[in-house]
């Protein structure tokens, strides 16, 4: 004790460091305990005394005294790092672990499509001695986990992206944006007669006729606060509704059938035709769908030369179509858990449901890229 006591000593400027640390509430409580110990022993109070007044052990102070006596005060007010756990999977191991997680169950000899992490594990623990990676044969799921999240690989997960599959998309694209940018002039201008009316078309096949087989119960105040439905139900089959959005009006047309074929697509436009003035060119936002450009279709406008005039979204484009934000509020309106007793009934409320659509019609205006669209 007497040669720690002896040799220790504390140079004026480290001394005054010690102080700000031993008063500071901001320092780790460490830290400060640390650096009243030292002050303390420097002032030359008992270790006994350090003890008490400290509230901690004479082990800890022994070790904080011989620390400073062996590195300096500063470097004693903190815990020295450790050479710690060597290293036990390489990166070699790690690589071949991404490796294995990159390529499909289907190629390695599985049934599944995507890994599970319980399915790669138990592929990598069976695997890792025959390609060489020893250090694997044990690996735990969390290690896994911590490889992939390290290489940022999930392969648990399915990201879906589109393909721009038509070569022409950047030009359709700009076609119907123009068409858009007209209805926009033309809106504005409302004192000016117009030759031409803007249609945004598309269909929405398989709306569902759900029914009920049990009694549907109202909410009842302090016994159930929501709408109850039995679990099972029954379907009745499926109807397409074949609809079409006025650009200038926001007023929706509607034709709904049991399918959409090129007939049906046809009696759309012979609807369109006896609504609108003859002397209007009715001109159509529509997808390539296989009805929409079908001999029979074709034939159809032959008989109506320059009444319809169709402007095609790129394949893989419906989102250029603004139908798409009607069909929305119809979804989340209309047939929002919509139940009933026939397909004719399901007919019949979605024709009312557009009806009152059509009470407080909205004109769905485009707004992204329009002012990169030039005004021709």
């Amino acid at each position: 004790m007497s040669n720690r006591r002896a040799n220790f000593k504390i140079s004026d400027k480290d001394l005054t460091i010690l102080k700000a640390i031993a008063r500071s509430r901001t320092e780790p409580a460490s830290c400060v305990q640390r650096a009243k110990i030292l002050l303390l022993y420097n002032s030359g109070e008992r270790i006994t005394n350090i003890m008490h007044q400290l509230d901690t052990t004479r082990p800890l102070i022994y070790r904080v005294i011989d620390k400073a006596l062996a590195f300096g005060p500063l470097q004693a007010l903190s815990d020295l790092k450790r050479a710690g756990r060597t290293r036990s999977i390489d990166d070699n191991a790690k690589q071949w672990v991404i490796s294995v997680a990159c390529q499909k169950p289907t190629e390695l000899g599985y049934a599944a499509e995507t890994w599970t992490y319980t399915n790669l594990v138990r592929h990598i623990q069976n695997n890792a001695a025959a390609n060489g990676h020893y250090c694997l044969q044990n690996i735990s799921r969390s290690k896994v986990h911590s490889i992939l999240t390290e290489g940022e690989i999930k392969p648990h997960k399915i990201r879906y992206y589109l393909e721009r599959r038509d070569p022409n998309f950047e030009d359709k694209m700009i076609d119907v944006l123009h068409v858009y940018k007209d209805v926009e002039i033309l809106n504005c201008q409302s004192d000016i007669k117009r030759e031409t009316t803007t249609l945004s078309y598309d269909e929405k096949p398989g709306i569902q006729a759900i029914k009920n087989i049990a009694a549907q119960l109202r909410p009842v105040p302090g016994e159930h606060p929501t709408v109850s439905r039995d679990y099972e139900y029954k379907r009745l089959g499926t109807v397409s509704l074949l609809g079409g959005i006025d650009l200038h009006t926001g007023e929706a047309h509607a034709l709904i059938r049991d399918r959409h074929r090129s007939r049906e697509f046809v009696e759309f436009l012979e609807m369109l035709d006896e609504k609108y003035p003859e002397d209007l060119i009715i001109r159509m936002v529509l997808d390539n769908h296989s009805s929409h450009v079908s001999k029979e279709t074709r034939k159809f406008l032959g008989t109506k030369p320059n009444r319809f005039q169709f402007v095609f979204t790129p394949k893989h484009g419906s989102w250029l179509n603004l139908i798409e934000s009607f069909f929305s509020k119809l979804a989340r309106t209309v047939l929002r858990h919509i139940r009933v007793d026939t397909k004719e009934e399901l007919v019949e409320r979605i024709y009312h449901g557009i009806e009152e659509i059509n009470q407080t019609p909205v004109v769905f205006k485009w707004r992204y890229k329009m002012d990169e669209i030039a005004v021709s």
